[in-house]
């Protein structure tokens, strides 16, 4: 059992922080829900009612869409482009990768495929639960309900996602070229304390 902690101590400590800032997220956002319902004189719901609701979906969705969306774009970006003196990029000059034994197009690609399906499930969530709250708040001010199509065609979709996206994109420019210059001693993303500048990669 120690050795299984000792091997796995990343993942258990990156998966234990993400179920308990989750939970942060779902109870303040039932408290924030609950606060706009009463300010507009509607009943409040209960927490296991609003863990169905488009106010959390919509938000969990929108964040995890980003996330994914992040993690996929720079996968396939340091596949060919480069960093010079970046922890974060492969050596413009250094030798190719080999030739990998496996030919198979999902096999050479598994990552970023794997990516491209957590984002656009994410993608999805975040649609289809922003929608329900946006027809809540249309009802709540007697208009009809919109459409899905009619909801990704309208700037408070895309202002959600674009929020989201520029944040994501600017934190992994930061690693990339901050770690041209500082360092982090045992820490794989980070080149040795004593290598040069120039140097490239771990």
């Amino acid at each position: 059992m120690k050795k299984f902690f000792r091997n796995n101590g990343l993942s258990l400590v990156l998966g234990t922080l993400f179920l308990l800032f989750w939970t942060g997220q779902a109870v303040t956002g039932w408290q924030v829900h609950n606060e706009d319902q009463l300010s507009h004189g509607r009943i409040g719901t209960g927490f296991v009612q609003y863990l169905g609701s488009g106010h959390f979906w919509q938000a969990t969705g929108e964040n995890w869409e980003s996330e994914f969306l992040q993690m996929g774009a720079y996968v396939i970006l340091t596949c060919f482009l480069f960093q010079k003196g970046s922890a974060e990029s492969n050596d413009p000059d250094g030798p190719p990768d080999p030739e990998p034994r496996r030919k198979g197009f999902i096999s050479r690609n598994s990552l970023s495929l794997a990516f491209l399906v957590l984002f656009l499930m994410s993608f999805a969530v975040h649609a289809t639960g922003g929608l329900v709250e946006w027809n809540e708040e249309r009802a709540a001010h007697g208009e009809p309900p919109e459409t899905l199509t009619g909801f990704l065609k309208d700037p408070e979709f895309w202002f959600q996602s674009f929020q989201n996206w520029q944040s994501e994109f600017l934190a992994v420019l930061s690693i990339v070229v901050l770690s041209i210059f500082l360092r982090q001693h045992g820490s794989p993303e980070s080149k040795k304390v004593d290598d040069p500048n120039r140097k490239t990669g771990g």
